[in-house]
């Protein structure tokens, strides 16, 4: 037989919590000495133990008190609380995604105010399946094996990191270059090569991807970070001019 201190020192429980258990009902000791002390035996430890373990799988005390009283279906009970841990999960992974769109959405903008935090959150937290369902209207099979490929604002992959670096650089840049500047133009030929890397022989996929990338309504119904349509119209010139200066560099060599 254990005194209180004794079962506290061995359990890292405290005396505190342990009255509370007597209190609620859910733990009682199975004697007391004539001074009045606790007095706890092997049953009531390993109950202890029990209400220990059902804590970490996250059941509440009511829940534990059931339980222990085995009025309580243990199958049905973890069924439910599986249920709960994977809800409590999905919402941490939304936490994830929105803190790190709100972390590249930085790196791109240099700066957040409230209308695109906003922007970023509902983003992150956008139906999946309506996001899936509204893709499935504008892409072929094919061109949706291809979006998963896109970067995207709430992975840190290197993938999506470079791209949305290079769209940071170009954002910095607009202020004081124009789109056929030097700067400009460098960040646009890495654009290039990566889009002839990851999607070679797939124009077509990539000119209907910047269609929708003009449109804000659409780019937002299937998921695409929102771009100012200035600074769309930027880019735009930007490849323009660089097309055609690699055009004119074309006929020159022939």
């Amino acid at each position: 037989m254990f005194v209180i201190h004794e079962v506290s020192k061995q359990t890292g429980i405290s005396v505190r919590t342990l009255r509370y258990y007597e209190e609620i009902g859910l733990l009682f000791p199975s004697a007391k000495t004539e001074g009045g002390h606790r007095l706890y035996g092997e049953e009531e430890l390993k109950t202890l133990q029990q209400i220990v373990f059902l804590k970490t799988l996250g059941f509440r005390l009511k829940d534990i008190q059931t339980l222990l009283n085995e009025s309580l279906d243990w199958v049905e009970s973890l069924d439910h609380q599986l249920a709960f841990v994977q809800e409590e999960q999905n919402k941490l992974q939304q936490m994830e995604s929105a803190i790190l769109g709100l972390q590249n959405a930085f790196a791109i903008e240099g700066s957040l105010n409230e209308s695109l935090i906003q922007k970023i959150i509902k983003l992150s937290n956008q139906s999946n399946e309506k996001k899936q369902a509204l893709r499935k209207q504008i892409f072929t099979d094919a061109d949706l094996k291809l979006i998963k490929k896109l970067p995207n604002l709430n992975r840190n992959d290197p993938h999506s990191l470079e791209w949305l670096g290079l769209l940071g650089q170009l954002k910095q840049l607009r202020g004081n270059y124009d789109a056929g500047s030097d700067p400009v133009q460098r960040i646009i030929k890495r654009m290039m090569e990566k889009a002839a890397e990851e999607y070679k022989g797939n124009e077509s996929f990539l000119e209907k991807m910047w269609e929708i990338r003009k449109s804000s309504l659409q780019s937002e119904q299937i998921g695409l970070y929102p771009l100012e349509e200035d600074f769309i119209y930027f880019i735009e010139q930007a490849f323009t001019i660089y097309e055609i200066k690699n055009s004119q560099e074309g006929d020159l060599q022939q």
